[in-house]
């Protein structure tokens, strides 16, 4: 990961700067990096943040680099940080233990600072709310599902996040064309930033370790957030997104969300818990496959279907999608939709006995037909030469009857 940039709108003093204490908090706050390197010192983001929050005072922070005759503390360098009252001295890694993970952010001071967005700080953080547990935690064959596929194109910017199983698709608003690959582990905590940034622009940059590497950059007020994109082909999720189905629901998530939580607790096993959906008659019925307990949901339905989903896969695809929910099916044992307001997460059905069945009689349905030889054209029998019709004598016209008599010898 490369090191992300701290914009702080403040004002040179000296070596040092001047700035808002609160601002400095809150662009500490929402940085990703566990170290801070701050005037050529580095120091542990989480006790710097601690120990600014303490300061009192005075609202204006400024930090200097230390007197000369007090340069060093404990034979390192140091800075002073001065809070109204308060005066006190910060060592070269100062909370830096040998586990802090070497992840670095950088502080720079400016007297102002400008973001012209492109997307919305909310709307990107909702985004990759969704499309973040749906990646690959740990999959060591296929390290891309361990990543979030952003592309732009069409006028959308589109996040993408698979892990095998379950597929999360969101599309924004976007002008400009680009396309990288980040990894799950280096976008923890960018929701949480971007839900306190005021604004947001998402761009895209060439270039890095490779000639062909690509990066994804998020500026916000505060921060500059950058991640080299992973080098690997993501699969053709557009051809995973069933579009034919024979069934329909559309209802409220957090009612359903209720359901499987009761049902959850019936279950031996309370990391996996099948439930089986009915779909039918103006509900859903969902139900243990144990047939310990069932829940019936209110909901605008078409067709008939039945299926069973994993519990958890279930309760995390509910929530994700939020408020109202359309859920869309083809059969028992093909791939599922849910969608809400753009988004769309496919979900892979539980094989059972009923889907295994159904599974069989539309293949050998499709075999014998594939197999029924087609009807001849029916065709008129031949007539035989014997019953054919004789063929007619030509008429002759009245002048070739009087030619033909002309020529005749007269008779004594």
């Amino acid at each position: 990961m490369d090191i992300e940039k701290l914009n702080i709108v403040g004002k040179r003093s000296g070596e040092g700067f001047v700035a808002h204490k609160g601002m400095l908090v809150n662009a500490l706050s929402r940085a990703l990096a566990d170290r801070v390197t701050l005037l050529d010192l580095m120091i542990g983001r989480r006790g710097l943040l601690g120990y600014l929050k303490a300061l009192g005072g005075s609202n204006i922070v400024k930090v200097v680099p230390s007197s000369a005759s007090g340069s060093q503390t404990n034979g390192h360098k140091a800075i002073k940080v001065i809070c109204g009252s308060n005066t006190s001295q910060l060592a070269d890694n100062e909370w830096i233990g040998d586990k802090t993970p070497l992840t670095l952010c950088d502080v720079r001071v400016s007297p102002n600072n400008s973001v012209k967005p492109n997307v919305g700080a909310n709307e990107l953080a909702e985004a990759l709310a969704r499309v973040l547990p749906f990646t690959a935690k740990d999959d060591e064959a296929r390290p891309v599902l361990a990543c979030v596929n952003f592309i732009a194109k069409d006028g959308k910017l589109t996040l993408v996040g698979a892990d095998g199983f379950r597929l999360a698709v969101i599309s924004l608003d976007y002008d400009g064309d680009g396309q990288a690959l980040i990894s799950r582990d280096e976008l923890k905590g960018v929701v949480n930033a971007l839900k306190r940034a005021k604004r947001a622009r998402v761009s895209f940059e060439s270039g890095g370790e490779k000639l062909t590497s690509k990066s994804l950059i998020i500026d916000t007020e505060l921060i500059r957030y950058k991640w080299v994109s992973y080098d690997g082909n993501y699969p053709d999720y557009e051809k995973l997104i069933p579009t034919e189905f024979n069934s329909f629901a559309s209802f409220d998530t957090i009612e359903a969300i209720k359901a499987v939580n009761s049902l959850k607790t019936l279950s031996d096993n309370p990391k996996a818990y099948p439930i089986d959906l009915t779909i039918g008659d103006g509900k859903i019925v969902m139900a243990n496959p144990d047939e310990k307990g069932q829940t019936e949901l209110t909901a605008d339905t078409d067709g008939q279907g039945f299926v069973r989903i994993d519990g958890q896969y279930l309760a995390e695809a509910l929530r994700a999608c939020g408020g109202m929910a359309e859920f869309k099916l083809s059969n028992s044992y093909n791939p599922t939709l849910f969608s809400a307001d753009g988004y769309q997460l496919v979900v892979m059905p539980m094989l059972t006995d009923k889907a295994n069945e159904q599974q069989r009689a539309e293949a050998k349905a499709k075999t014998e037909q594939a197999e029924t030889p087609a009807e001849p054209a029916t065709e008129k029998p031949t007539e035989p030469v014997a019953e054919q019709a004789k063929p007619k004598k030509a008429k002759r016209s009245r002048a070739e009857g009087y030619a033909r008599r002309a020529k005749q010898p007269v008779k004594a």
